[in-house]
């Protein structure tokens, strides 16, 4: 029984280090165990309460009580950033999740039901799927916006970050680069703005106030394109959604048709394009 034993960043950072294990398991018919889950897990009831996964630590009881949640995430952190605990987890055999993201043995043909294992809660797909059903009524084509900036001013020294002007000018290439078509974009970000931003684009969003990451993430997943920054989160979107992605990759950046490919793994694309371990 694989016992994954790390908690490495936001929730799609955990979601990447569970699938290659989950994988397995469900084509090998076997269990695994995950000690330290998201705290998003509750919108993923599938995952919770899989056959193919326990979770030891799971006591909703006592995460609900008082500061629950937040002693756990605190408790989280310093288990597994400790070099005793390492240690600990060493010897009982124990794996980092985020070190299997390399297996794709199992990802093809187990990807139907991996589908069904992470599909978030009902009420979440339900406003997702609403939302977007809205758009295609007069849109052709829905592309999602990942807009994420905040820490990545200085990830990679402010490599990815850019100004919502220029996510503005990115979605502008994207509208002629399908000017037959009438777009519309989804905006997904954890920032409160307003979408006046982007004249003459076609926007919604979950409100102005940031939605949860869950329901942005999955009607991420159901747009028909994607465009952001390096990232795991996107990147989930269009793994799990089978959508194809573009990575913005510079502020100069234009696109064509080929700009767009669906995540296959964590490192690669479905046209065969290596992403690097940023």
């Amino acid at each position: 029984m694989r016992i994954i034993c790390d908690a490495p960043g936001q929730t799609c950072n955990r979601l990447w280090t569970y699938v290659a294990s989950v994988a397995q398991c469900v084509a090998e018919r076997k269990k695994m165990v995950i000690l330290f889950y998201d705290w998003t897990i509750e919108d993923f009831p599938d995952l919770l309460h899989s056959k193919y996964i326990w979770f030891p630590l799971w006591h909703k009881w006592y995460l609900e009580r008082g500061n629950g949640w937040n002693n756990y995430k605190g408790l989280t952190w310093k288990v597994t950033h400790n070099k005793r605990w390492d240690k600990i987890f060493k010897f009982f055999g124990c794996t980092k999740g985020w070190q299997t993201r390399t297996d794709t043995r199992y990802l093809a043909q187990t990807k139907k039901e991996l589908q069904r294992i992470f599909r978030p809660k009902e009420e979440i797909m339900q406003k997702a799927e609403g939302l977007v059903a809205e758009m295609r009524q007069t849109a052709e084509l829905v592309v999602g916006v990942h807009i994420r900036r905040g820490d990545y001013a200085t990830w990679n020294d402010g490599r990815f970050f850019y100004e919502l002007e220029e996510y503005h000018q990115f979605m502008l290439r994207v509208k002629e680069l399908y000017k037959e078509r009438r777009v519309a974009f989804f905006i997904s970000s954890n920032e409160s703005f307003d979408l006046n931003w982007f004249k003459d684009c076609d926007c919604r969003r979950f409100g102005k106030e940031p939605s949860g990451a869950i329901l942005d993430l999955y009607t991420l997943s159901v747009c028909d394109r994607i465009i952001g920054p390096f990232s795991s989160y996107s990147r989930w979107a269009s793994f799990i959604g089978e959508v194809p992605l573009c990575f913005l990759e510079s502020k100069a950046q234009q696109f064509t048709e080929e700009s767009f490919s669906k995540i296959v793994d964590f490192f690669h694309f479905e046209n065969g394009k290596e992403i690097l371990d940023w």
